[in-house]
């Protein structure tokens, strides 16, 4: 598979290097290391496939010309629009040219969070009754001083799409759930910087996420309450070590026996996430954007509300 690399920055020079052999070239408007400036500039009979690595703004509109020419996407995520319509034209357009579409969302490949989600799936911890995640770094500063990273709703959309997306993958009925936006707030940057979220639905588990840029060592947390007993998962691969941790209940009451897994490896998500993609691919298994629709529409309102409790962007 040819594939081309748009948008050479940092998330852009690790999808390249992950590409390996596959990638024939890099279009950027302003890096020298870039072979073109403009994906006009390419014969799109050199291509089958395209990683889009650009902010924000000028991805609907690079995805259509791609998906329309029948050229495969993997798109950094979130993938967001201000109105629903343009990702549903964006899904026909896709389905119509048989192009293959995939929004990355690598922390799915996060060999913890597969163990969550099939211990969650299987059962054996009986009725869910509460899920927290905490997902924070420490980029304040590195996004105050990026002239389009600091802007909008901040970490809502950039770590937050990420928390939501694996609720989903663990919790596929919180598509059906209303969330709240609890806490927004700009400590250092213009855009918000710390984002509390959360959701009690009638039919489901109580259900908090807090994402942050001021944690000034990167971490990670999860812990998942139920009937059974309980799950929790101790930071990332990347950031490792990270550790899976099962308790089992004692009934009425006790110290529960519990089981740990710890992992100290290099992050494995990208080469995974890379993988499926490319078996997406060679196998034609459609588009992925439909996906896109709730979390824009969670994340849109979210942030309407962030605004109007805590303040527009400064």
């Amino acid at each position: 598979m040819r594939v081309i690399v748009i948008g050479y920055g940092v998330q852009g020079r690790k999808r390249k290097a992950v590409a390996g052999a596959d990638c024939v070239a890099v279009v950027d408007p302003v890096s020298t290391e870039a072979d073109y400036r403009d994906l006009s500039e390419i014969a799109f009979h050199d291509f089958d496939a395209a990683i889009v690595c650009t902010p924000d703004e000028p991805k609907p509109t690079l995805l259509k010309t791609l998906l329309g020419a029948g050229k495969h996407v993997l798109v950094e995520k979130p993938l967001l629009a201000e109105d629903d319509w343009v990702l549903e034209e964006l899904s026909e357009v896709a389905r119509s040219t048989g192009a293959v579409c995939v929004t990355a969302y690598n922390h799915r490949f996060e060999p913890h969070f597969v163990r969550m989600r099939d211990l969650i799936h299987s059962g054996d911890l009986g009725r869910i009754f509460s899920l927290r995640m905490f997902y924070g770094n420490g980029t304040a500063r590195l996004v105050r001083d990026s002239a389009w990273r600091d802007q909008g709703a901040g970490v809502l959309p950039d770590l937050g799409s990420h928390l939501l997306d694996t609720l989903k993958f663990w919790l596929p009925d919180a598509e059906g759930w209303e969330f709240e936006t609890w806490v927004a707030r700009r400590h250092e940057n213009r855009a918000f910087d710390q984002v509390v979220v959360a959701a009690d639905p009638t039919d489901g588990p109580t259900i908090e996420l807090e994402m942050t840029l001021l944690s000034w060592r990167n971490h990670f947390t999860c812990d998942v309450l139920a009937e059974r007993g309980s799950a929790h998962i101790e930071s990332l691969c990347k950031w490792g070590p990270s550790t899976f941790t099962r308790r089992a209940r004692i009934l009425p009451s006790g110290r529960p026996p519990e089981e740990s897994v710890t992992l100290v490896q290099a992050d494995p998500t990208w080469e995974a996430e890379y993988a499926y993609f490319r078996s997406l691919c060679e196998t034609g298994n459609g588009t992925e954007i439909d996906k896109d629709l709730w979390l824009n529409r969670t994340l849109r309102g979210l942030a309407r509300q962030a605004y109007n409790r805590f303040g527009e962007p400064r």
